[in-house]
């Protein structure tokens, strides 16, 4: 028997904790860029698969994946149910790698969960808005035992019937992100479109999120892709360098094309070319060399750009872009593969066509990837559309805009304009009682005659809430009241949504300014208002009456 390597294990183990970290990685990702009122629900959704997946694996979704070949190909026997009667190293044999090499059972166990959690994960960004989350976490529950942990056996047990054929997956391009993408098109079938859509569309609720979002992922790529030889040795540094230079050409390659077609070169434009040349490499990253995998990454970019024309041509309201990022991304790195190939990286590879190796790396993966999207698409259609029956997938129309609300009972963010205001003065500690503290103007005598001036002020020319108020005092105001609103425009304001996109906005924020005032004291008040930018066709004045004591 080899001896356990400790260095190897440690790497596993490390790669491990990678890989489950990009799972949050992807809920902030995702969750920066849906509505306001949908971010608790996104995160939830993303979150929910590291409880749900880890127990069906260990239950389940292993023995099915690396158990000893029913005979078929197709899937392992049920030995493993539970963990139960696993064997001490080599075996079972652990894909892409040779019997010279072993790690403890379960460090190989605790690694594929990890892709086995983050995988189904994936949809969530095409679906947001729309789950049910109760449906959801059915969902995530039997499409990881019956679609991922088979697809799993195909491609990394030494007997699967693709491995056997020929293909070759060295981190998920089809085992995670064409299984994920075929299951995108099944599942918007089930659940539908959005209400509007294509005609309306959401701005991100936070770009800063979606960029960290964006790190994580690209950070737990590192063990993703690295750490699938589950050993601590050149071909992981090879598979290391490789994903992180093919995510910088895809970047750069995005970037350079949203300049041309849309004027502008994005943050979210340049973390989802990154992440699109990650999907791409993933099938490769062991398997080529450095400029191989910059020229992969390169096009990625390309292509994954193009394809986010895909969902309009198809008519699926795929929120946030995962046919165009992971699912295209993940069979054009499978396919690739094919042309790239290099036997020389790694002794367990085959050269590809640009190498001498012919047509036939090619061939392989091109069966691979049909095989594996037509199987994924009919077994998850049949799953969802069995669970939108019985319990329902789609969230109610009524819900969608508000999730959070509806599925959570609280929101995300509490902070409008108002609030987000800057105080005046520094921090200082809480007086004391005998403080002299300035009390609130006073109120109007019985009788006295005012008048309440209300205005809408755009948010960017106030910028202290203590300057505002002290100036209206000055003009004679009795009280102040400021609110969030938003106020119809004549001149639609177009907004630069992600990826290239645009929006024409009817409706802009504004701060209601509400102020009670003498009849005396109006104009000023009024002369005040336009000062901070108020329009008088915005700006309203009327009587106030005293409500009686």
């Amino acid at each position: 028997m080899s001896t356990l390597s400790a260095g190897d294990t440690a790497w596993v183990l490390v790669c491990a904790g990678l890989v489950l970290f990009m799972t949050p990685g992807l809920a902030a990702f995702y969750g920066g860029m849906v509505r306001t009122r949908n971010v608790l629900a996104m995160l939830q959704q993303n979150m929910i698969a590291l409880g749900v997946v880890s127990l069906t694996w260990v239950l389940v979704g292993y023995t099915i994946a690396f158990g000893d070949d029913a005979g078929s190909g197709l899937f392992g026997n049920l030995e493993l149910f539970g963990l139960t009667g696993l064997k001490v190293p080599p075996a079972p044999n652990l894909h892409v790698v040779d019997g010279r090499i072993t790690i403890p059972t379960l460090a190989f166990v605790a690694f594929q969960m990890m892709f086995a959690v983050i995988t189904p994960a994936l949809v969530t960004g095409a679906t947001a808005g729309r789950l049910r989350f109760a449906g959801w976490v059915l969902f995530l529950a039997v499409w990881s035992i019956v679609v991922y942990a088979p697809v799993a056996h195909w491609l990394w047990h030494p007997d699967g019937w693709l491995a056997r054929f020929g293909t070759q997956d060295w981190a998920g391009g089809l085992v995670v992100h064409a299984s994920a993408g075929a299951a995108v098109l099944a599942v918007l079938l089930v659940v539908g479109r959005r209400r509007d859509w294509p005609h309306t569309a959401a701005p991100p609720n936070s770009i800063p999120l979606t960029i960290v979002g964006a790190g994580i992922l690209w950070f737990g790529w590192f063990g993703f892709n690295g750490g699938d030889g589950l050993q601590a040795n050149g071909v992981a540094a090879q598979a290391l360098i490789n994903t992180h230079l093919a995510a910088a050409a895809a970047m750069l390659v995005w970037l350079a094309l949203e300049r041309v077609t849309d004027g502008h070169s994005t943050v979210v434009g340049g973390v989802s070319g990154a992440v699109a040349g990650l999907a791409t490499v993933t099938p490769t990253a062991g398997y080529v060399n450095v400029l191989s995998a910059v020229a992969i990454g390169a096009l990625a970019g390309l292509v994954c750009h193009l394809a986010l024309k895909l969902k309009y041509l198809l008519r699926l309201d795929d929120a946030l872009d995962v046919l165009a990022v992971h699912f295209v991304g993940g069979m054009l790195g499978t396919l690739l593969l094919g042309f790239f190939g290099n036997s020389g990286v790694n002794p367990l590879g085959k050269d590809g066509l640009l190498l001498g190796g012919g047509g036939s790396l090619l061939w392989h993966q091109l069966v691979g990837v049909v095989c594996v999207v037509a199987f994924s698409f009919v077994l998850t259609w049949l799953i969802a559309a069995a669970i939108q029956a019985l319990v329902g997938l789609r969230a109610p129309a009524d819900t969608q805009e508000r999730l959070d609300q509806a599925q959570q009972g609280a929101d995300a963010y509490h902070l409008g304009g108002v609030t987000s205001l800057v105080a005046p003065g520094g921090p200082q500690r809480r007086p004391g009682p005998a403080a002299d503290r300035a009390g609130p103007p006073a109120p109007p005598q019985p009788g006295a005659r005012t008048r309440l001036v209300s205005a809408l002020l755009e948010p960017n020319r106030v910028t202290n809430t203590g300057e505002l108020r002290d100036a209206l005092l000055r003009a004679g105001a009795i009280s102040v009241i400021v609110t969030d609103t938003a106020a119809a425009t004549s001149e639609p304001e177009r907004r630069l949504l992600p990826r290239g996109y645009w929006q024409e906005q009817p409706l802009l924020a504004r701060l209601q300014v509400t102020v009670l005032v003498g009849s005396d004291a109006v104009r000023g008040v009024l002369d005040e208002l336009e000062r901070l930018g108020a329009g008088r066709a915005e700006t309203y004045v009327q009587e106030a009456e005293r409500m009686p004591s």
